[in-house]
């Protein structure tokens, strides 16, 4: 496996607050905004960013965390006994701006599956998706509002973001597979 870095700790924090900014500017200030990470990846950029954007406000959106192991597609594929952890969304999502947010965006599974999730919680007025890494490569019409970083993949690269909350380090990665003859 031959890796390659993207982003390192600053420049993730960099990534993180500028995303910050172009959410407050968009959405003009934190009234009815509210932040909805998904599992794993997607809670502690999502707590990040409701920081930021504290900073930027002097006051946070609401948080919530979204797991949607079972709204998966392809959740029978990955194991015969998925580990679903639970959803914490501790407010209501009727006609609020929910930002989803995630690490990577690929093919768009996991959005489609995070907004057949959201909405068993409500109707919000609008959803908007704000990613760290959209590696492209798309098999549903599913594109971010807000994008850390941009780039062009093939199958056998992956994107791995590793953070500190997860792993004890903060870096993104991207690794292709070592083709052996």
């Amino acid at each position: 496996m031959s890796s390659r870095r993207l982003l390192d700790a600053k420049e993730i924090d960099r990534t993180l607050a500028r995303i910050a900014h172009e959410i407050v500017e968009k959405n003009k200030g934190t009234g009815g905004l509210c932040l909805v990470g998904i599992r794993t990846g997607g809670v502690p950029l999502a707590s990040r960013l409701k920081e930021k954007i504290k900073e930027i406000e002097g006051t946070a959106p609401e948080m919530g965390i979204l797991d949607i192991t079972l709204y998966r597609d392809d959740w029978s594929t990955l194991s015969q006994h998925p580990i679903v952890r639970s959803t914490e969304i501790p407010f209501s999502i009727d006609n609020k701006t929910i930002v989803l947010v995630d690490d990577v965006i690929y093919t768009g599974r996991t959005i489609r599956a995070a907004l057949d999730a959201l909405t068993d919680y409500g109707r919000p007025g609008r959803i908007e998706l704000a990613v760290l890494v959209d590696r492209g490569r798309r098999e549903l019409p599913v594109q971010p509002d807000f994008t850390g970083i941009s780039l062009a993949t093939s199958k056998d690269e992956h994107v791995n973001v590793y953070l500190e909350e997860i792993t004890g380090r903060d870096e993104v990665l991207i690794e292709k597979a070592d083709n052996e003859s």
